[in-house]
This record gives structure tokens, sequence and C-alpha cells, in this order.
């Protein structure tokens, strides 16, 4: 069957469209369109490839997705060596670099190209009348890796190059790094799947790169950054370096937007002060800066030494790791009740500041790491991000250190802590009790989808704990007219009107409350959940693991949380306290989750509705027995439209889903009896 020509045409256009977006996006930085309309172009074309395999190229945006993996990496020949660069530790290097320089070219001063050294792994992409066809690593220099499957799926390396006047052969060489936003969540990923955590962005990027299977290169957040030209032939091009790099972002190839061109030494200087300064905001990691004498021909006068050029240096910055002892590990608890285990080591200064401890995030992780109490370890500081232990120097552990274990009893107020099942974060289960968690435990109970208290807010919450007028929630209930007015910015008004808003706060509902209790893993979806299925509170509280688990949606995670928190006897005295108080609600009848007239149907709401805020709506739905997501898929019944949707109701339409206006809405409802 010969392809229509109005297929084919579709199909260029789509592809010219979306390397059109990569170019805005990775080499100018401007993007036009959100990401949502980038995947519909993406998906369309995919759509159209699928449906006409014969239309595929390998220059389509679509094949970056990656190939079958390969058996192993073939070899590639530099033609021209890929040589590492002269690292210069102090400005009195940098000096004595230019002065070398000056004195062999016989000039006063130089035009110096400069950019941030990038810490990600090398790679050379050679283009041939425009088209990728090889990536390959650096290697020892001589000889690197053919990795031309997983350079393609990397989206800011143009398949094509853009525009005209490229030479026949044009290799580009630059480096591959991940962002700093992408290492995180990549190790948030690895971590939560119980994988390979990766010690920094540039293992990060060279692990992705080397990988056998190119879906997973295509799976990791890397991207590119040109900095020279290895063999070119067929063409010509500028005599400066920084013109070049200038050519190169017009052919679409990603160039560092903080690459310059400096008055000499002092230019140089100035230069890496400022890049040192602007370290830490960059999206990504940089090791220091290069200096390149920008004119060609004086570039090759100046030659080569060893393996490393004359006429580049690279000038690095202070270190970001150093070696340290672990002189102890305490265990902190922060808001939520989380433990959290800190290596407290002997001071170390590391990239100008002093370090003198580490987060160690859970237990998982000193597990992996193998960290003990006097160990020495390999420690790294990025900026205002913690400082974390990379890795252990077991060469230097001598005789036998113990292993740590997180403690069975919370630190700060004695309380049973707990893991819940498939979870990596240990939990105290003091919730309403711990002072760790006292603010915390307070700005929820006060907030508006919990007991929904006006005028309580942080600031307020933190005079009443700081002076010792509130301990828990029940003492909110216990405040007087005169404590309040002795407040900070607190007067009689302001008082009366605390008051009346936490006296309303008494007449709720058994869903809010469960919520507002903040029982870990128990949202308003659960509470709610829980509330229709239990009827009562009694009759939750003594519910057993088992019974819980029969609740739909609760899992064995939620049940172990519910049970801990009810099993504590603090937890039971501020209920019991806050129903003295005159909290109450009124029981429901526990209906059948199957008898529900909404039963196993999933919403998604969207727009802004007249009659009824989101929240409103989003309740009357699951009083009927019915699913709120936040998200549109094949699984969706409905999409609730208002006015002003977003993207959802787009998606709804992509993917044929009924689509409920607010008229059609409140129908359904009144069918039901919900309004």
């Amino acid at each position: 069957m010969s392809v229509p020509a109005e297929i084919r045409r579709r199909v260029e256009a789509l592809r010219k469209e979306i390397e059109h977006h990569n170019y805005l996006y990775y080499v100018l930085d401007q993007p036009e369109i959100s990401d949502a309309e980038y995947d519909r172009l993406m998906r369309e074309l995919q759509e159209l490839e699928a449906k006409y395999p014969e239309l595929v190229t390998p220059d389509s945006p679509t094949q970056r997705v990656g190939a079958a993996p390969r058996k192993e990496f073939g070899e590639v020949r530099h033609e021209v060596p890929m040589l590492s660069l002269n690292n210069a530790f102090s400005d009195e290097e940098a000096i004595e670099f230019d002065r070398r320089a000056r004195e062999i070219l016989g000039v006063e001063i130089i035009d110096y190209a400069v950019e941030p050294k990038l810490d990600g792994l090398a790679v050379s992409l050679m283009y041939q009348h425009g088209r990728l066809v090889q990536g390959a690593t650096r290697g020892d220099g001589y000889t690197g890796e053919d990795v031309t499957a997983n350079v393609r799926t990397i989206k800011a390396i143009p398949l094509h190059l853009r525009g005209s006047g490229w030479p026949a052969t044009l290799e580009v060489r630059g480096e591959v790094i991940m962002t700093k936003e992408g290492f995180e969540k990549l190790n948030a990923e690895q971590r939560r799947k119980g994988e390979k955590i990766f010690a920094n962005p540039r293992n990060a990027a060279a692990g992705s790169l080397r990988q056998l299977d190119p879906k997973v290169t295509a799976s990791r957040p890397l991207t590119f950054f040109a900095y020279g030209l290895g063999k070119v032939e067929g063409g010509t091009l500028p005599d400066r370096h920084s013109h070049i790099m200038d050519r190169l972002r017009e052919w679409g190839v990603p160039v560092n937007r903080e690459a310059r061109v400096v008055e000499g030494i002092e230019g140089c200087l100035a230069y890496h002060k400022a890049m040192q300064e602007k370290r830490e905001s960059l999206p990504y990691e940089i090791d220091g800066v290069v200096y390149k004498v920008d004119r060609l021909d004086w570039q090759a006068k100046l030659g080569y030494v060893a393996r490393a050029p004359r006429w580049a240096l690279a000038h690095k910055f202070p270190a970001h790791e150093e070696i340290t002892r672990v002189i102890d590990i305490e265990v902190q608890v922060g808001r939520t009740g989380a433990l959290t285990p800190v290596a407290k080591l002997e001071p170390v200064r590391i990239g100008g500041v002093t370090v003198s401890s580490a987060s160690l995030f859970n237990q998982d992780e000193i597990d992996r790491l193998d960290v003990r109490i006097g160990d020495w370890v390999v420690v790294r500081r990025a900026g205002d991000v913690i400082p974390q232990i990379v890795s252990v120097v077991k060469s230097r552990r001598k005789g036998r250190l113990k292993k740590f274990r997180l403690p069975d009893k919370c630190p700060v107020c004695g309380s049973p802590t707990y893991r819940p099942p498939g979870e990596a974060v240990t939990y105290c289960t003091g919730g309403l009790y711990c002072p760790a968690q006292r603010k915390r435990a307070l700005e929820h109970f006060a907030s508006r989808r919990a007991m929904d208290i006006e005028g309580l807010g942080t600031k307020l919450i933190d005079q009443l704990v700081d002076k010792g007028l509130v301990r828990d929630p029940a003492d909110l209930y216990s405040l007087t007219r005169e404590q309040l007015i002795g407040l900070e910015r607190m007067g009689p008004k302001s008082a009366d009107n605390l008051l009346a808003q936490l006296e309303k706060s008494k007449s709720t509902s058994l869903p809010r409350f469960l919520y507002a209790l903040g029982i870990h893993d128990v949202g308003e979806v659960t509470a709610q959940t829980l509330a229709e299925h239990f009827g009562s509170l009694e009759a939750l509280m003594s519910a057993s693991e088992e019974e819980l688990m029969a609740v739909p949606d609760v899992g064995p995670a939620v049940a172990t949380s519910i049970r801990q928190f009810f099993a504590q006897k603090h937890n039971r005295d501020v209920i019991r306290r806050l129903r003295e108080a005159g909290v109450h609600w009124p029981d429901i009848t526990p209906k059948k989750p199957e008898e529900l007239p909404l039963a196993g149907k999933t919403f998604v709401l969207t727009g802004a509705l007249s009659s009824m805020t989101r929240d409103e709506a989003r309740e009357k739905l699951r009083q009927l027995g019915a699913r709120v997501s936040g998200s549109v898929s094949r699984k969706t019944d409905y999409v609730v439209v208002g006015e002003d949707p977003g993207s959802k109701a787009e998606r709804a339409r992509e993917l044929g889903v009924p689509m409920l206006d607010e008229a059609a809405f409140l129908k359904l409802l009144r069918e039901h009896g919900a309004v």
C-alpha cells in the first residue's frame, strides 16, 4: 500500500516542527509551546510512523527513544586526538600560562574565549553532510567507544544540522551532562526502586550514556553542550574559536550561554571569580572554567606539549569533596515525624565552607553505604545542598565497628517508631504528642480542609507553642481571651475572631476530623473512605489491621499507620480531650461501597464551577461512591468541565472520554440526591 502524499507531507512537517522546538528549547532556551503540546506533536508523529513504518528514518525525532540493546560497544578511532587540558589550581598558575603564551606569540595581550568547565562526559559527534552518523566517547583520547545509538536519544543533540553551509564532514566535540534537578530526580527514583545511587551528576551522566540498552539512556535526563571541533573536511569555518561556536549555535548545536570573549589574563581571572560566585545558581555542575586562545592561527603557532594544548587551560575551583571521619550518628525527628540519621563529622573545609555534619537520609542509605561511627568517608558539598557522604574509605576502617540501626523509640518523645511496609522512611508514632512534630501537627489540624480554623496561621502557632500555651490540638480549645491578647500583633478583636472560629470548628464531620489528626498516609480520600466504612470513630479506633485492610484503597502500609497511631495512649488522650472540649460530628450509617450509585466510576474535574467550589464538587462525588482523580487516562469515566478548563479537557478529547459541562454535572448530582 502506497503512502498518501498528504501523509508524507504531514510526517515531514511534524519532524521539522519538533526539531524546531528542540532547537528553541535546548539551544536558545526560548520554548514557544508547553510540554503538553510538544508531547502531542510527538504522539502524532509516532502514530503516523507506526501506521506507515516505511516512513521511519534514522534521524526521525521518534528514534531518540532507543534501539535494541547492544551486546557491546564498538571502538572509534579519533583521527584528531581528543586531548585533555592542563589544569591550574591558583591565579598564579593561570598568570604563568598567559605569560608563556604571550612570549611564544610575541604579543602584549591575548583575547581568550572563556567558558564553564562542565562536569560530565566528553563525546564526539560526527556529522556527514549535516546528518549525525556517529557518536563516540573520548576514551583514552585516541580511541573511544561507539555510543551512536545512545547519543541519538539525547534531545539536545540535533540529528540533522539546521540551515546550510556546514562542511561535508564536521566533528563536533562537547560534554554530555546531567542537570542538578535531573540528578536529584534520578537518584530519588533509584532509591525508590532499590537500585544503584549515583555519587554525583558526572557519574550519573557517564553511567547513563554508557548503557548497553539505549532505552535506559533515553529515560535519563541528559543534555549536551559543544565546546570545540575535531575533524573538518569539505568546507571553511571562521578563524576564531568564538565565531565557530556562534556558527554551531546557528546550526542547532547547543553552546553554553555563559561563554564569553575576554581581554588578557585580567579578563580571565575576573571571569573565573564571577563564575565561582554564580556556580551554585547554575542548573548544572561545573568544576572550573576553561581559557582558550581565541585566534585559530595563534592556537596553531602555540601547538601542543605532551598530551595537552599550549593554547588552552582549565582553571579549577576549590574541591567539592574531601575525606573526614564520622565521630557520631545522631537521629533527628522532623515536623512530619520522619527520623533522619545525621553523621557528625570531624570538621573539614569543602569548597571554602567548614562542614561538620552530613545527612544519611534513612536506614537504607546507611546500609547501602555501610557507614559506621569511626569510619573515614568521602563527603561532597554543592552550594546550599546538604552535604552528603558519597562513600566509605573501607581501607582505613580499623577494628570491628558496630553497624548503626535507627532506634525503636523516638529520641524526642519516646514513642515507638515504625517503618511502613514498602517505604524507606522510619516514623515516630507520637503525632499529636511529640514536641518535634508539634507545630506541623497544629498547622495541619487547623488547615482549611481539616478543622478549618480561620486565622490560626503559622506565625500565631509559632507564638502559641514557643510560649508554652499549646502543646497539642486539644489545648487550642482551652485558650482564653487574655492569653491571646498578650500575643504579638493580637488585639481584642483578633482574639475574639479566633475564639469564634475555634468554637465554630467544634462542629465538624468525621472525615474532616480523621484527616485533621494527621495520621501518616491518611489523606482526605482515605479519611472519607474510612468514615463511610466504619461509621464511627470508636469502630475505627478498635479495628484490627485485617479489618482495616478490608477497606477499599487501604493496604498494609496504611493499615499499619492507623493501628500504630491509635495504639499510642497519648494520641487517644488528645482525642478524648478534644471531644470533651466539644468537638463533635454526626455518625455515618456505614454503606457498602458497591451500593453507592457512582461506585466504580472515575471522575476528573477541570475548570471553575459557578455553583460550587472544586472541593465541594469533589466531596459530592465521593459521597456517591465515585473516585476523583487528578489526571485523565483511558480508565477515566467522565471529565467535568467548568470555565477556563486546562489541558485535562484536551486530553479527554484526545482519548474520547465523555465530558460533562456544569449543567450536565448538576443534573447527574440531582438524579442521585446529592443537590
